[in-house]
């Protein structure tokens, strides 16, 4: 089997990429058992390439999987009031620093005390000459 493309695995539906899992699964057992009994030299090589096509198969399942649970949810929201929340592992994960920090409305808001002394000592504004 040629090596596996993730674009062209995209567009299967889920019983294609699971029936693809199982064939490619078979394979490897068999290119495992060649091994065990002194196989072809191509045979040995083969084997990562399988093993990384079984994990593309993994990874675009899931990712489907996972955009059809974003979907949902979303509808699921859309008819409902108030805010929804997405579970933890369907977020988006950036890095701590910027889950942590604050939004902008909370970064611009002034204290009433900063509020006053911006409304006594305006910016000043200078004349340019040109």
């Amino acid at each position: 089997m040629a090596k596996i493309k993730a674009h062209e695995l995209k567009g299967k539906s889920k019983q294609e990429l699971l029936g693809q899992l199982n064939e490619l699964k078979t394979e490897l057992a068999a290119l495992r058992v060649a091994k065990v009994t002194g196989g072809a030299p191509n045979k040995l090589s083969k084997i990562k390439i399988v093993r990384k096509g079984i994990a593309r198969v993994h990874t675009v399942y899931r990712q489907n999987i996972r955009t059809a649970l974003r979907k949902k949810i979303e509808n699921d929201g859309a008819n409902k009031k108030g805010k929804t929340f997405l579970p933890l592992d369907l977020r988006v994960k950036k890095t701590r620093a910027l889950r942590r920090r604050l939004s902008k409305e909370q970064a611009n808001k002034k204290t009433t005390k900063e509020e006053k002394r911006m409304r006594s000592f305006p910016a000043r504004k200078f004349a340019v000459k040109a």
